[in-house]
């Protein structure tokens, strides 16, 4: 079984700055792509942002220059550094990552359980 678990939301004022962190763990052979993504209060899940296993990041255009999401390779684990937090960022993220279990498995995409970050004006 593959379990991604998060970490690091909260409430936080305007301005601030908060620090997700997810790490992947069970029978894991590989991981590609690893990416947040946020869900507000009757809207869609959104991606914010996307890191391929090589490095190459994308983000979402409101959080461009914010926002950075990181990996740890070795460690299996996906951060997001989020500063300059704004009202309009409280939403739940998710974590997900594109996950092979095996070496005949193909990739499988797997989501963690959110975390509520909450940012006041």
């Amino acid at each position: 079984q593959v379990q991604l678990v998060e970490s690091g939301g909260g409430l936080v004022q305007a301005g601030g700055s908060l620090r997700l962190s997810c790490a992947a763990s069970g029978s894991i052979f590989s991981i590609a792509a690893m990416s947040w993504y946020r869900q507000a209060p009757g809207k869609q899940r959104e991606l914010v942002a996307l890191i391929t296993s090589a490095g190459n990041t994308n983000y979402a255009d409101s959080v461009k220059g914010r926002f950075t999401i990181s990996r740890d390779n070795a460690k299996n684990t996906v951060s997001l550094q989020m500063d300059s937090l704004k009202p309009e960022d409280t939403a739940v993220y998710y974590c997900s990552a594109n996950i092979k279990i095996n070496i005949i498995a193909g990739f499988k995409l797997y989501w963690g359980q959110g975390t509520q970050v909450t940012v006041s004006s």
